[in-house]
């Protein structure tokens, strides 16, 4: 029996979003729920309408990553959620492979390693990815910057009922701080070191964008945090 994945996929305005849909439509992963959440966009939606028949679309006011992401969540099915930028692409074994490594190590949260293209699908790096060696590692690279990719993770659902869903009122490092919340919550975030999600590098993607609003507020999050996360590296360590 395979457990049923839902693989949310946040669309603003993204010429590259039905290459993402694609993508998860051909995973060797049998048992897939496919949520495609429009935050409120006015361009490049007609890419998303001959796989409507294949997805869950849903519309909503702009609001931002986070709340797209939340909104995908809570109309989730699946007893495991993905996300997947629409500018980005999984590797078709993607879901297989990383379900298999979650249900062999027990695993309620992993990340793993990716690709790099550019704007025209062009492999630029096929390996990007963090060594960790010692059961601490995580925690400590965590206190100095954001070692997951989020298209890369697959964690229980569950986990965003005892942890909480995504911060909206950040609208650049709600990844980062969740991930600090389900490490201080005790999840294990486990590295499967396999490039499995090709991640999209272009001129239009908002980490560059906003590139200085981006940096000042990861540096209120990891302010916020970097005392518990001292304290937990410690007892791990």
């Amino acid at each position: 029996m395979y457990p049923k994945v839902t693989v949310v996929i946040p669309f603003y305005n993204c010429p590259y979003v039905d290459r993402a849909i694609t993508s998860v439509l051909n995973q060797t992963y049998p048992n897939i729920e496919v949520i495609v959440v429009d935050d409120g966009s006015t361009r490049h939606a007609n890419l998303i309408d001959p796989y409507k028949k294949e997805i869950y679309y849903l519309g909503k006011a702009n609001g931002g990553t986070a709340s797209a992401m939340n909104h995908g969540i809570s109309n989730s099915s699946g007893q495991y959620i993905a996300w997947l930028s629409s500018d980005d692409k999984y590797k078709p074994d993607k879901i297989q492979r990383q379900m298999d490594f979650m249900c062999s190590t027990r695993s309620h949260f992993s990340f793993t390693a990716y690709a790099l293209m550019d704007a025209s699908d062009k492999i630029q790096n096929d390996y990007v990815g963090t060594p960790l060696h010692a059961p601490g590692d995580i925690y400590r690279i965590l206190t100095m910057y954001n070692p997951i990719n989020g298209c890369t993770m697959i964690a229980r659902r569950e986990l965003f009922k005892e942890c909480g869903l995504f911060n909206e009122s950040l609208p650049y490092t709600q990844d980062y701080e969740m991930w600090l919340r389900l490490a201080l919550m005790g999840v294990k975030l486990d590295y499967f070191p396999e490039a499995l999600t090709i991640y999209r590098m272009h001129e239009q993607m908002g980490s560059i964008r906003h590139h200085s609003q981006l940096i000042e507020e990861f540096h209120g999050v990891q302010m916020k945090y970097r005392d518990q996360m001292h304290l937990l590296q410690g007892r791990i360590v």
